[in-house]
C-alpha cells in the first residue's frame, strides 16, 4: 500500500483533514500515522487530526469535526455570513448546556451555552473561506445571539452587526422576531432596530 497516495486521497475527500478513524478505515494504523508524523510526511494539527505538509489548515473545519455538539455562533457566524470582514481572534461556538465540550475546544474557542431545546434553533451549514461546509447559525439567530451577549461581545461589534443586518438584502425580519421571542431578546432588539430600520 502506498500510504501517502491513500492519505492524499483521504485529505482530498475530507477538506484537507485526515482523521485517525478515517485513516484506520482505509487500513492505515495510528502507529503508521505517528511514524509518518515523525518523518514530517504528515502534520498533527489536533488530537486525531492530521494534514499534509503542503496543505493549509482549515481551522474552522478542524474545530467543527471535534464535536457534533457545537455550532459556530456570534462573531464567527457573522464572519462566515460575510457580515463582518474581521476574522475573529478566537472562534465562537455555542453548545447545549447539558454537554461540555472537550478541553481542546475550550482552549481554542469561546464557548457559549444555551438550553438544549434552543440549541438547534437557526442551525444551518455555511462555507469556510476554504470552501468546506461547517455548522453555523443563520443570520437571524446570529443577530439574536449578539443581542443576548451584547455585554460580552462589546458595543462596537454589537452595533456594527445590527447596522449591517439592517442594511442586508437577505434579512428576514419575521424570522428574526420569531427567534427573538424564543430567545427572550425581542424588547431589546426592537429598541435598536427601530432606530436602524
Amino acid at each position: 500500500m502506498n500510504y501517502m497516495t491513500e492519505l492524499a486521497a483521504i485529505a482530498n475527500r475530507h477538506g484537507g483533514i485526515i482523521e485517525t478513524k478515517t485513516a484506520a478505515q482505509c487500513g492505515i494504523s495510528k502507529a503508521m500515522l505517528y511514524k509518518l508524523c515523525k518523518e514530517e510526511k504528515v502534520l498533527r494539527i489536533a488530537k486525531g487530526q492530521y494534514i499534509l505538509p503542503e496543505d493549509l489548515q482549515d481551522e474552522l473545519l478542524s474545530v467543527s469535526r471535534r464535536s457534533e455538539n457545537i455550532i459556530f455562533s456570534h462573531e464567527t457566524a457573522l464572519f462566515l455570513h460575510g457580515i463582518s470582514d474581521r476574522t475573529p481572534f478566537e472562534h465562537m461556538v455555542t453548545a447545549p448546556s447539558n454537554c461540555i465540550p472537550s478541553a481542546a475546544i475550550k482552549s481554542e474557542c469561546r464557548v457559549y451555552y444555551i438550553k438544549p431545546e434552543l440549541f438547534s434553533l437557526g442551525k444551518t451549514v455555511l462555507k469556510t473561506p476554504f470552501g468546506n461546509n461547517v455548522p453555523a447559525y443563520d443570520l437571524e439567530r446570529t443577530v439574536c445571539d449578539i443581542v443576548r451577549s451584547r455585554n460580552k461581545v462589546g458595543t462596537e461589534t454589537f452595533l456594527a452587526a445590527l447596522k449591517l443586518y439592517a442594511a442586508s438584502p437577505q434579512k428576514d425580519l419575521n424570522k428574526l422576531y420569531t427567534y427573538a421571542k424564543q430567545l427572550r431578546v425581542s424588547k431589546v432588539l426592537r429598541q435598536y432596530l427601530e432606530v436602524l430600520l
